[in-house]
């Protein structure tokens, strides 16, 4: 199975079109608004209507109601709905979208519990006391490869083109998603980091450190 790549916190349509020339599979739109990379749904919408070619674009929602969580989907055509705050399982049980759910690595292990939720993605993160993402913070490799044993798991939390290569070997994940690894400030990417992000990735996979070895 190929490594899957998610470049996260796409603000505008010349991130985006570099991320989709590059072949990445997921575009993460941040719509929640205290995020510095926070977007409206009507700009997802704009920014997925100027680009040449289909892309399948992730809505990162943090505590927002399901109803909303929904309409945004519905609007702009997004793939899934990334589920990134306090949300509990139940609130979202039955949801007709395609549902992926941030799990943030405490000592304890991962919160939310991955086996509460259906999920078609697990996206593994640092934890950070009041943040929901986008610190750059590394998430504890050991413990993310303990979820990633039994889940289908994104790993994010301090990726860059310098550790991401190590960090696929260590977990061993579905894929990678990064944010503020490949950015010149937040909500701006730099194109020639995510270039090299995008093939450091692809050469660890194709070392054979990725999921299909687990």
């Amino acid at each position: 199975m190929a490594l899957e790549i998610k470049i996260c916190g796409i603000t505008n349509g010349e991130d985006a079109r570099a991320a989709v020339a590059l072949g990445v599979d997921y575009l993460g739109f941040v719509l929640y608004p205290k995020s510095p990379r926070a977007v409206t749904a009507e700009r997802v919408k704009q920014v997925l209507d100027e680009l040449d070619a289909p892309c399948k674009a992730i809505g990162v929602f943090v505590n927002s109601p399901r109803e909303e969580v929904e309409a945004a989907v519905d609007a702009c055509g997004l793939w899934a709905a990334q589920i990134h705050g306090d949300e509990t399982a139940e609130m979202f049980a039955e949801s007709p979208v395609r549902l992926w759910r941030a799990l943030k690595m405490m000592p304890t292990g991962p919160e939310p519990n991955p086996s509460g939720w259906a999920a078609e993605r697990y996206v593994v993160d640092a934890a950070v006391p009041g943040a929901y993402g986008g610190t750059g913070v590394t998430a504890d490799w050991e413990s993310a490869r303990d979820v990633a044993r039994g889940c289908p798991v994104l790993l994010a939390g301090g990726l860059t083109r310098e550790n991401v290569a190590v960090a696929i070997r260590a977990v061993r994940p579905l894929g990678v998603d990064v944010s503020s690894g490949v950015e010149l400030g937040k909500g701006k990417k730099d194109h020639a980091r995510m270039e090299a992000f995008v093939a450091q990735a692809r050469k660890a996979a194709a070392r054979g450190y990725g999921y299909a070895e687990n």
